[in-house]
């Protein structure tokens, strides 16, 4: 019912996830994201609390496989979850439990991991690694995205997606960027790569609205001096 990209931009240190399911609302309880630290997406029957221990021992210096196997080992009905993780350092690590629904599959390549479940292919995985890979010059936004419409193109899972979301880390304590489509009966994803093209414009002037009000451009907005 999920599938997902897991990937650390080599250059900036920025961390991300990008996911679709098809139920409904996934970002706001499957990606998980930490500047310095890592991504984590949480997912198949989901425990959402996953996502905060796997980094909170990502951050005090565990790798991520060591994260998530301290995370998932005194945690009941494991057996249902899928977990995958990056850390700062570029290590991935992942752990899919006896339960998990349908077709399933991970994939790791370099400062990268894809994992689905439910999928209509087991080589989806592998080819959103294989996209996210070849995009190396990209912002960390775009090779997530592309790999997950990759997935799309690939097949995606059995049935259709409706929901689909984007958490990407940099420098400060909130995400740099994070977009969702809580429900959409076509394709959520395609509406996030829409979504995603119109804030990356912006994204840099909310992050200096944020930093230094007095620096930054005008909000656009009626009664705006």
């Amino acid at each position: 019912m999920t599938f997902s990209i897991v990937g650390l931009c080599e250059k900036t240190k920025m961390a991300g996830v990008a996911i679709t399911t098809s139920s409904i609302a996934v970002g706001s309880r499957c990606p998980w994201v930490r500047s310095k630290v890592g991504a984590v997406t949480t997912q198949n029957v989901t425990d959402p609390s996953i996502g905060n221990d796997v980094l909170d021992l990502m951050q005090e210096g565990h790798p991520s496989d060591e994260a998530i196997k301290m995370s998932l080992e005194k945690r009941q009905f494991i057996d249902y979850r899928q977990v995958a993780a990056v850390d700062i350092n570029g290590n991935t690590a992942s752990f899919t439990g006896s339960n998990i629904l349908g077709n399933h599959a991970v994939a790791e390549g370099k400062h990268c991991i894809a994992a689905g479940n439910l999928l209509k292919k087991e080589t989806l995985a592998e080819t959103m690694i294989k996209s996210f890979e070849k995009n190396q010059l990209m912002h960390l936004a775009d090779r997530l995205l592309i790999a997950l419409k990759n997935g799309i193109d690939h097949g995606g899972e059995e049935g259709p997606t409706h929901s689909a979301a984007i958490l990407v880390s940099h420098e400060e304590k909130w995400p740099l960027v994070d977009l969702r489509i809580d429900w959409d009966d076509d394709c959520p994803v395609v509406k996030l790569i829409n979504l995603w093209e119109d804030f990356k414009p912006q994204m840099n002037d909310y992050l200096l609205r944020a930093k230094n009000p007095s620096m930054a451009p005008s909000y656009g907005v009626p009664g705006d001096q």
